[in-house]
C-alpha cells in the first residue's frame, strides 16, 4: 500500500507541522527534568541535610542524571560553589585524572607527594569558595581513580566539599562511597524512566501544543522512556515529516520505526560494543525472535552468556510459565533488526528453528507475528505455509497491524484451501484502513467455483464479510439485507448436507450479520424481541453469537428507553467475556456499547473510566486512539464540562483527519463545535459546524445521532432560532421508531424554552425510560407545567448526584422564577444562593431567570457572613475597620434582599 493511500487526510482543519520544534528546552539531558520534580527536591533534602555527605543519582544511560545534578546544584544558587569532575576511560587509569584541572592550578612544591597534593587542593577550593559551600558534580563516578576517590573522601570528611555522584548503579562506585551508600552517609536518588503520563508531560512543556495520546503512547513505548533516546527520536519524527502539528495538536502521520534514527542507532551501537559477540548474537536472534525459551536459548549460547546478560540489564527473563526470555528494551530489538542481512536473519532462524517451520499450535500470537516477520524478511527463503500465513495475519489483525496483515496474505494462491480466508483477512484489513471499496474488491476476488466449495460456516463468514463492507459503502448499505436473504436460501438448501449443529452456527453469524445492519439503521424495535430469545438460550451453545447478541441487546435496551436493564445485562455480560477464544476483541466491541449506555444514561465519569481503561499499546493507539480520545471529549462535553473537552476532541479531530475511522470525524466535528459554543466562542465553533456539515459519508445511526445533537447545541447555544424545530422534528422520528432515549435527550435540549405541550411530550417520555435522567426530565416537565419550584429543585438534584452542572443550573433557574412567582422567599433566597454558586462552576447559564434577585455586594457578604456566625456588631465593626451605624445599616440592606427576619437565619445561606 502506498503512503498515499494508506494517509488520507480529511483536511478540514488540518495545516502542515511547524518546521522546527518550538518551545522549551533542546538540550536532550534537560528533558528529564520536566517531570522530575520529586526526583529534584529529593537529592537537595540529601545534599541540604548536615548529616549527609552528599547525594548519589543512579540510573541506565541517557536517563538525565547529569541534567539532575546540575540542576540539583543550580536549585541552591549562589551560595554554592560548584566544580565539576568528568571521569573517562583514560582518567580512571590516570593517578587524579579527574582533579587534573586542579592540580595544575597548584604550586609545584605542593605536587610532590599525595599529602601536599591533599593540602594544596584543600586549600585552593576554599580560597575559592570564600565562605560558600562546595558541591562537586562528579560524572561517571563508577570511573574515578583511586587517588582522585582519597582526594574527594577527604575533602568530605573535612566538611570542605559535599558531591553530587552519578552512575548507572550504587555497586559501580569506587568501594568507599558505595560502602557510604549502604551506610546512609551518601543518599541515593534512582531515576527510573519516565512513565507514559510523564513522557505526555514533558512533550506538551516542550512543543508548546497539545500532544496527542497516540503521540505519547507511540514514543514512550519506542523508546522505553529513556528522556535522551526520546528526544532524539522526536528530533528524527519532525525530519521525516511524521510529527504533525494538526490544528495545534502534535500527532503522528504514521507508526514509528528506528530504522535510521541516527542518535538511536548510536546509543544502541556503543551499548553492544561493550559485550561479548556471544552476547551480541543472542541479542541478534531475539531482535528477529522478540522472545525464545530461556531452554532453548540455553541449549545454544549456555547459561553463563544469559545469566550476565541479565544481570547487565541486556535480557529479562519471565518468572513462571514458560520461562520467556526478550530483550528487555524493545527498541534495541528493532534498531539490530534493521542491521542484519537477509543472510544473517536466515543464520538466526536455522540457529534457533532449525530447517523445519514451527509447529503452527505451539505458536503463540506474538510468536507467529516474528516468525512471520522474519520469513517476509528473508527474500530467499521460502514462504510461510498457508496455514502459518493465515495464522500470522489473523495475529497481525488482532494487534491492530492492517499493513502487516494484507503483507501475510500475498503469499496466499487461489488454489490454496486458505485462500477464501485470506481474502475475508484481507477485506477486515482494508476496513481497519477505512478502505471499503478495497474491502470490497477483495471479497469480489472470490469466485462463484470458490463459494461452491465452501462449507455452511466459512460461507456466511464471507457473506457477513460483504455485508460489513457494503454497509460503509455509499449507496450500498440497503443492499444488504437482500444479501443476507438470498445467503439464508443458500444455507437452506445445504442444510441435509451437514450436522444440525453446524448449521444452527451459519444461521447464528448470519442473523448476527442482520443484527449488526439493524443496529447500524438505528431500527431497535424491529429486532430487540429476537435479541430477548437469543439472551434465553443456553449460554454455552454458541458463547460468541450469545456475547454479541447481548451487545446489541445492550444498545437496543438503552436507545428504547430501558437504560437501568441495559446498565444491568452489561453487568452480567462482562463477567463472561473471558470465556471465549478471543476476549480482547470481544472486550473491545463489548466497550463500544457500554460506552453508548453510559453515555445517555449521564454516567459520564464511567465513560472517561471506560476509555482510559484500554490499552495504549502503539499500534492499537494508531488505529483506535483518536476514537478513544474523542470518547473522553464527549462525555465531557455532554457532562457539561466543555473547557475538559477541548483538548481530547481536537487530538480526536487531528488524528481522525489523518487516519478516518467508520466516518467518526463529523462527530468529532460537532462535540468540539458543541464544547466551544458551551464556552462562548462563536468563532471556533462556527468554524468547526462548518467542517461537520462539509463531511461527506453516513455513520451508523448512534454516531450520526451524536453528531447532529451535538451540532444542534451548539447551535442552540449560539443563538440559532431554527434550532428547536430541527430538534423536534428529530425528536418525533425517534419516537416513531420508538428511541425514546434519544428522543428525550433531543427534547430536553429543544425545551429550554418550551411549551406546555413539549413539557407534556418529554413528560411521557420520560415515563417511558428508566434511570435518573428519565427522573430529570420528568420532574422538570412537571414542575413547568405545574409551575412547582419543589419539582425543580428535585430535577436539580438528581443533576447534581450526577454531576451534570449545566442540568442542574436550568432547574434551579427555573425554580427560582417559579418561587419568586408564588412568592415563596425561602425557597427563592436558596435557589438564589444555589445559582450563585453554579454560576463559578459553569462557563455559562443555559437560562437565565427572568429577572434578577438583588444580588448582596462584597461588603455586605462579608458582614452578613459574621453575623450568621454569631458575630455581635460591635465585633464586626472593629474586625472590619467601620463604624457599628455603618454595620447596622448593611445589615439592613441584607434583611431586605434576603428577605430574613434574624440573624439566625442567615447561617448556611451564605
Amino acid at each position: 500500500m502506498s503512503a498515499e493511500l494508506l494517509n488520507r487526510s480529511g483536511g478540514g482543519a488540518a495545516r502542515a507541522a511547524a518546521p522546527d520544534l518550538v518551545g522549551g528546552p533542546s538540550d536532550r539531558q534537560t528533558w528529564s527534568l520536566l517531570a522530575r520534580s520529586h526526583d529534584l527536591s529529593k537529592a537537595v533534602k540529601y545534599l541540604g541535610s548536615p548529616e549527609s555527605y552528599g547525594v548519589v543519582l543512579t540510573g541506565e544511560r541517557g536517563i538525565g542524571k547529569s541534567g539532575l545534578a546540575r540542576a540539583v546544584v543550580s536549585s541552591l544558587g549562589p551560595k554554592v560553589h560548584s566544580l565539576q569532575l568528568r571521569n573517562t576511560v583514560a582518567n580512571g587509569q590516570t593517578p587524579y585524572g579527574c582533579l587534573g584541572f586542579l592540580l595544575a592550578r597548584l604550586p609545584s612544591e605542593a605536587v610532590g607527594s599525595p599529602t601536599g597534593i591533599l593540602h594544596a587542593v584543600t586549600k585552593l577550593i576554599r580560597a575559592e569558595a570564600a565562605g560558600r559551600e562546595t558541591v562537586f558534580i562528579v560524572d561517571n563516578a563508577g570511573g574515578m581513580d583511586p587517588m582522585s576517590t582519597g582526594v574527594l573522601l577527604n575533602l568530605m570528611a573535612t566538611g570542605t566539599a559535599k558531591v553530587v555522584a552519578t552512575v548507572q548503579r550504587a555497586s559501580d562506585l569506587p568501594a568507599d562511597f558505595h560502602r557510604m551508600v549502604l551506610d546512609g552517609e551518601l543518599g541515593e536518588v534512582h531515576l527510573n524512566t519516565l512513565t507514559e503520563e510523564q513522557t505526555k508531560q514533558v512533550l506538551g512543556s516542550v512543543l508548546g501544543h497539545y500532544v496527542s495520546t497516540t503521540l505519547a503512547g507511540s514514543l514512550h513505548s519506542a523508546v522505553g522512556g529513556n528522556p535522551m533516546l526520546l528526544h532524539a527520536l522526536l528530533e528524527e519524527q519532525r525530519h521525516r515529516g511524521n510529527l504533525v502539528l494538526n490544528d495545534s495538536v502534535w500527532t503522528l502521520r504514521d507508526r514509528i520505526t528506528l530504522e535510521g534514527a541516527t542518535v538511536v542507532e548510536d546509543f544502541v551501537r556503543s551499548r553492544l560494543a561493550r559485550e561479548p559477540q556471544a552476547s551480541r548474537t543472542v541479542v541478534e536472534l531475539l531482535a528477529c525472535a522478540q522472545r525464545a525459551t530461556l531452554v532453548d536459548l540455553a541449549a545454544i549460547f549456555g547459561t553463563q552468556v544469559l545469566v550476565e546478560m541479565e544481570e547487565t540489564g541486556l535480557l529479562t527473563v519471565e518468572r513462571n510459565g514458560g520461562h520467556w526470555v526478550s530483550l528487555r528494551d524493545p527498541y534495541v530489538g528493532e534498531v539490530v533488526r534493521g542491521w542484519l542481512s537477509t543472510r544473517r536473519m536466515r543464520e538466526l532462524r536455522l540457529m534457533l528453528h532449525g530447517p523445519k517451520e514451527p509447529e503452527l499450535g505451539g505458536l503463540a500470537p506474538q510468536d507467529l507475528l516474528s516468525y512471520a516477520a522474519w520469513m517476509h524478511a528473508c527474500e530467499d527463503e521460502p514462504q510461510p505455509s498457508p496455514a502459518l500465513a493465515l495464522a500470522a495475519g489473523v495475529a497481525a489483525l488482532d494487534d491492530y497491524d492492517p499493513n502487516f496483515a494484507i503483507q501475510c496474505t500475498t503469499s496466499l494462491d487461489p488454489k490454496d484451501a486458505e485462500w477464501v480466508r485470506g481474502q475475508r483477512l484481507k477485506a477486515a484489513a482494508y476496513l481497519m484502513l477505512d478502505l471499503p471499496l478495497h474491502a470490497a474488491q477483495a471479497l469480489d476476488e472470490i469466485t462463484d467455483a470458490h463459494i461452491a466449495g465452501l462449507d455452511p460456516m466459512e460461507f456466511a463468514e464471507v457473506t457477513a464479510a460483504q455485508c460489513q463492507a457494503m454497509t460503509w459503502i455509499d449507496g450500498r448499505s440497503a443492499m444488504v439485507p437482500g444479501v443476507i436473504a438470498d445467503a439464508m436460501e443458500r444455507l437452506a438448501l445445504m442444510s441435509a448436507d451437514y450436522p444440525t449443529g453446524t448449521m444452527a452456527k451459519a444461521r447464528n453469524r448470519l442473523q448476527l450479520c442482520n443484527y449488526e445492519y439493524k443496529t447500524y439503521m438505528g431500527e431497535y424495535a424491529s429486532m430487540v424481541e429476537d435479541l430477548e430469545k437469543e439472551l434465553a438460550k443456553d449460554y454455552n451453545e454458541d458463547r460468541e453469537h450469545w456475547l454479541r447478541s447481548s451487545f446489541f441487546l445492550i444498545e437496543a435496551r438503552c436507545i428504547l428507553g430501558r437504560e437501568l436493564e441495559a446498565q444491568q445485562l452489561a453487568r452480567r455480560v462482562s463477567r463472561h467475556l473471558g470465556d471465549t477464544d478471543r476476549p480482547a476483541q470481544l472486550e473491545e466491541a463489548f466497550a463500544t456499547h457500554a460506552f453508548l449506555v453510559l453515555l445517555l444514561s449521564g454516567q459520564w465519569r464511567k465513560c472517561i473510566e471506560l476509555m482510559r481503561r484500554t490499552p495504549s499499546r502503539p499500534s492499537r493507539l494508531q488505529y483506535r486512539g483518536a476514537l478513544t480520545e474523542l470518547g473522553v471529549g464527549l462525555a465531557y462535553a455532554y457532562a457539561g464540562k466543555p473547557a475538559s473537552a477541548i483538548e481530547p476532541l481536537r487530538s480526536a479531530v487531528a488524528q481522525l483527519e489523518l487516519r478516518p475511522a467508520m466516518n467518526m470525524n463529523k462527530v468529532a466535528y460537532a462535540a468540539t463545535a458543541f464544547a466551544y459554543a458551551q464556552l462562548g466562542n462563536s468563532a471556533e465553533a462556527g468554524r468547526y459546524l462548518d467542517l461537520y456539515r462539509t463531511c461527506r459519508g453516513v455513520g451508523m445511526y448512534f454516531s450520526e445521532s451524536v453528531a447532529e445533537f451535538c451540532a444542534e447545541m451548539a447551535g442552540r447555544w449560539m443563538g440559532d432560532a431554527d434550532v428547536k424545530e430541527r430538534l423536534l422534528a428529530r425528536v418525533h422520528s425517534d419516537i416513531e421508531q420508538q428511541r425514546y432515549t434519544t428522543a428525550g435527550i433531543c427534547l430536553f435540549g429543544a425545551t429550554v424554552e418550551g411549551s406546555d405541550d413539549e413539557y407534556r411530550l418529554l413528560e411521557d417520555i420520560a415515563g417511558r425510560r428508566q434511570g435518573p435522567l428519565a427522573k430529570i426530565s420528568g420532574d422538570l416537565a412537571r414542575g413547568s407545567l405545574s409551575k412547582s419550584s419543589r419539582s425543580l429543585l428535585a430535577a436539580a438534584d438528581a443533576a447534581a448526584s450526577l454531576d451534570l452542572l449545566v442540568v442542574e443550573a436550568r432547574c434551579v433557574a427555573m425554580a427560582l422564577d417559579f418561587a419568586r412567582d408564588a412568592g415563596e422567599t425561602t425557597t427563592a433566597r436558596t435557589a438564589q444562593l444555589r445559582l450563585e454558586r453554579l454560576e463559578h462552576s459553569v462557563s455559562s447559564l443555559p437560562i437565565q431567570p427572568r429577572s434578577d434577585a438583588p444580588v448582596l455586594t462584597e461588603r455586605e457578604r462579608q458582614i452578613a457572613k459574621l453575623a450568621g456566625k454569631g458575630v455581635s456588631n460591635r465585633e464586626i465593626a472593629m474586625d472590619i475597620g467601620v463604624s457599628v451605624r455603618t454595620v447596622e445599616g448593611h445589615l439592613y440592606q441584607v434583611f431586605t434582599k434576603l428577605g430574613v427576619s434574624s440573624r439566625g437565619e442567615l447561617n448556611g445561606l451564605l
